[in-house]
């Protein structure tokens, strides 16, 4: 809440004083949101507390009222969902006891009711959002906003609830050719979840490539063609360093704490006197490297520094797509700033590299994944007077990984200059500065069996080929 009233009054919610009829530029079918403020934020839905959003008739050329969303999550006890949520009896609002979906009185043709029945006369359509129970969620509820697209009003008449009051309601069918329904997704993975080999069974070639290594499975889904790729190859869980990356390491040093980080700690200072996670583990601010507690730490394995070591905890799944060959798309929901994976290989030095790709070996290059750990957390467009920190240099990394014969989940992830993962280089294992891990975070909530991108890059100036596996 505080966060967004500061944007507010920064005037930073889009499309505020403009208020959209239709679709949302940006803002996709499918796309989760985990408070129910960040809708007013992009400017989906701009009521707070309201289910239905509309245009007063002050702001209409008609003077009459134009309903532009609703949000559908079970707050009244007359709503219905048929087709599988492709038509929708929607109760409209007013005459409830106060925190309870109970009538208590009749409803009026008013309001957020009135734009509803102006916007069927008009023909104009509105956006769905719902809320429901999800795995995952950020807030207190437990729900979490998907949004699902625009539906017509076909039709609206005044009934007898279930309490016995009168209410409006409307009847919603949703346009075709979107996309499939958010929420009917979000359900589809819980299935996934649950079921496992049982859910499509012809098409699940493993439950688990890791191979029990990775601390919860990974699946392999092909419903295109006969493709088995992923299975020829070794799982590797963490990078492969060569010896000489731990014995040029330096004095082992860590911080002496007992029960748990906190604030002024050795390796908070080695972060520039900042925790990079927050206490639900969330990356807060993007480094050009980040120091974890290591084996030469005094913390305990929970410690709030302790979080890309821990290894995968979403529950990932390599599937076969007819437009990027080998894709990546989680069955949970991840929240922006959440570790995702590493990605792994076996590490060669710049010589070691030219020899090998002589023989066209896969090898991934990690300078020249773009720097898009900078935007995070930058608040340059919130505080005016904002100063971006400034971290110490890091030598350039002048080394590749080497994916032919063993790789993890992460080395199908497809090539985006819009992607929704972003690469974050991290220390815990070894002090070798020019040798971090290559982590991967969620630049925003990605939303379950959504397929996950990142920027590889440029051509490498070693091949001149982009670092990218099919």
């Amino acid at each position: 809440m505080r966060a967004a009233a500061l944007m507010r009054k920064r005037e930073l919610w889009l499309y505020r004083d403009k208020r959209i009829v239709g679709p949302i530029p940006g803002v996709y079918v499918g796309d989760v949101f985990l408070f129910r403020m960040e809708l007013c934020v992009v400017g989906l839905h701009m009521q707070i507390q309201a289910g239905i959003d509309y245009l007063p008739k002050s702001r209409c050329s008609n003077g009459e009222p134009i309903a532009t969303s609703v949000i559908v999550s079970g707050g009244y006890e007359d709503d219905m969902e048929l087709n599988d949520g492709d038509v929708i009896i929607y109760t409209g609002h007013g005459g409830q006891e106060k925190n309870s979906s109970r009538q208590i009185c009749d409803q009026k043709l008013v309001g957020g009711n009135l734009a509803l029945e102006r916007s069927m006369h008009y023909g104009i359509e509105v956006r769905v959002i719902r809320g429901m129970k999800y795995e995952g969620s950020a807030s207190g509820s437990g729900k979490v906003y998907v949004y699902d697209g625009l539906y017509r009003i076909v039709d609206c008449w005044f009934d007898v609830g279930k309490s016995g009051f009168g209410v409006y309601k409307y009847k919603l069918m949703r346009i075709e050719g979107q996309a499939k329904l958010g929420s009917a997704v979000l359900k589809e993975a819980r299935d996934i979840k649950k079921s496992g080999l049982d859910f499509k069974p012809m098409y699940c070639l493993s439950v688990d490539i890791s191979n029990n290594r990775e601390s919860v499975p990974v699946r392999l889904f092909n419903d295109i063609d006969d493709n088995q790729e992923p299975l020829f190859y070794e799982y590797l869980r963490n990078t492969t360093f060569p010896q000489f990356v731990f014995h040029q390491s330096g004095k082992a040093t860590g911080c002496q704490c007992v029960e748990a980080c906190t604030d002024g700690c050795f390796c908070s200072m080695k972060n520039g006197g900042e925790f990079p996670y927050n206490l639900q583990g969330l990356l807060v601010r993007g480094k050009p490297l980040i120091f974890e507690c290591g084996p030469f730490c005094s913390c305990p394995p929970n410690c709030r520094n302790r979080v890309a070591q821990k290894g995968l905890k979403f529950r990932l799944e390599v599937f076969r797509s007819t437009q990027t060959g080998w894709g990546v798309r989680s069955l949970d929901l991840i929240q922006a700033g959440a570790f995702i994976c590493e990605y792994t290989g076996v590490v060669l030095t710049r010589e070691q590299a030219q020899i090998l790709t002589m023989n066209g070996d896969s090898l991934i290059y990690p300078n020249r994944f773009s720097d898009r750990w900078a935007e995070w957390g930058d608040l340059s467009q919130i505080y005016t007077d904002y100063e971006r920190p400034s971290y110490p240099s890091v030598p350039p990394l002048d080394f590749s990984l080497d994916v032919s014969t063993m790789r993890n989940v992460a080395c199908y992830m497809s090539h985006s200059t819009s992607p929704n993962v972003f690469v974050q280089y991290v220390l815990y294992d070894h002090n070798n500065l020019m040798f971090p891990h290559v982590m991967l975070y969620a630049t925003e909530n990605i939303p379950p069996m959504r397929e996950l991108s990142v920027d590889y890059g440029l051509a490498d100036e070693w091949t001149g080929k982009l670092s990218i596996c099919m």
